[in-house]
C-alpha cells in the first residue's frame, strides 16, 4: 500500500509546523499534493522558510500566525487560510510545550501554558475545523499525542504536559464518535521520542529515537482513503516500549 495517499486539491493546516516534527509532517503531507498552512506563534521566519520549501513541490503554501490558545486567534488563523487556500481538510495538531521539572519546582504559569497549548489548542482548533468538514462531508483531523499517555502514563517530572496528552487521547475518541457520520476521521500518533531529541537514546528501543518517517508513516495512513473507516484510534510510535521495565 502507498504511503502517500492522493491529497490534490485538499487544504491542510499543520500547527507548530515552522520547525521539528511539525515541519516534517507538512512537507511530506505537501508531497502529497495538499496545499499547505504552515503555523507558528514566534518562528515567523522559519515558518516562511519551511513555506518556501513546500511550494517547491508545486504546492500553495501561506504562514499563519497564531496563539492558538486564544479562541479569537484561532479564529484568525483559519479564516486567513479559507482566504488564501479554501477550507481546512486535514488539520494536525501538534502544537504542545511542555517543562521537564519536579511537578512541584514548576511555576503555575508554565503549568498553564503546558496544559493550554497541548490540550486547549487541540480543542480550539478541532472544534474550529469541524464544521467545514462535516459540511463537505471530507475530513481528517490527526492529533499528536505522547506514548503511555494511553496508560494513563505518571511521572512526578513533565507531570503537566502527560496530564495534556492523556486529554488529548481522550478528546480524540470523543471528538471520533461524534464524527462518526459525517465523513470525517479523529485519530492520533504518539511518538515516545523523535530524533531531534538531545536525549541519550542508547537505552532505548532498537537502540534510537523514531525518525520524522516513523511519525509521518502512520500519519499519512490516517490521511488516506484508505482509512476511511478507521477512526478514534492511537498509534503509539515507540518501538516496543514498555515503561514498567
Amino acid at each position: 500500500m502507498s504511503l502517500s495517499p492522493d491529497l490534490s486539491g485538499r487544504t491542510a493546516l499543520v500547527t507548530g509546523s515552522a520547525k521539528r516534527v511539525g515541519r516534517e509532517l507538512l512537507l511530506r503531507i505537501a508531497d502529497c499534493g495538499a496545499n499547505v498552512a504552515v503555523h507558528y506563534n514566534e518562528s515567523d521566519a522559519a515558518a516562511e522558510a519551511t513555506a518556501a520549501e513546500a511550494r517547491e513541490r508545486g504546492v500553495d503554501a501561506v504562514t499563519v500566525g497564531a496563539d492558538i490558545t486564544d479562541p479569537d486567534d484561532v479564529d484568525s488563523m483559519f479564516e486567513a487560510v479559507e482566504s488564501e487556500l479554501g477550507p481546512v481538510d486535514v488539520l494536525i495538531n501538534n502544537v504542545g510545550d511542555f517543562d521537564a521539572r519536579h511537578w512541584t519546582k514548576i511555576e503555575w504559569e508554565s503549568w498553564r501554558n503546558v496544559v493550554e497549548t497541548t490540550f486547549y489548542g487541540t480543542v480550539l482548533c478541532s472544534r474550529r475545523a469541524l464544521p467545514a468538514m462535516c459540511e463537505s462531508g471530507w475530513g481528517r483531523i490527526v492529533n499528536v499525542g505522547f506514548a503511555d499517555s494511553d496508560r494513563m502514563h505518571a511521572h512526578p517530572v513533565n507531570f503537566p504536559y502527560f496530564v495534556a496528552k492523556t486529554g488529548v487521547l481522550m478528546f480524540t475518541r470523543m471528538a471520533a464518535a461524534d464524527t462518526q457520520d459525517d465523513g470525517v476521521t479523529v485519530n492520533a500518533v504518539s511518538p515516545f521520542a523523535v530524533e531531534n531529541t538531545v536525549s541519550d537514546v542508547s537505552s532505548f528501543p532498537r537502540g534510537r529515537a523514531a525518525s520524522f518517517d516513523d511519525v509521518a508513516a502512520p500519519t499519512l495512513f490516517f490521511l488516506s482513503d484508505a482509512a476511511e473507516y478507521v477512526s478514534g484510534e492511537n498509534v503509539a510510535i515507540d518501538g516496543g516500549r514498555l515503561p514498567e521495565r
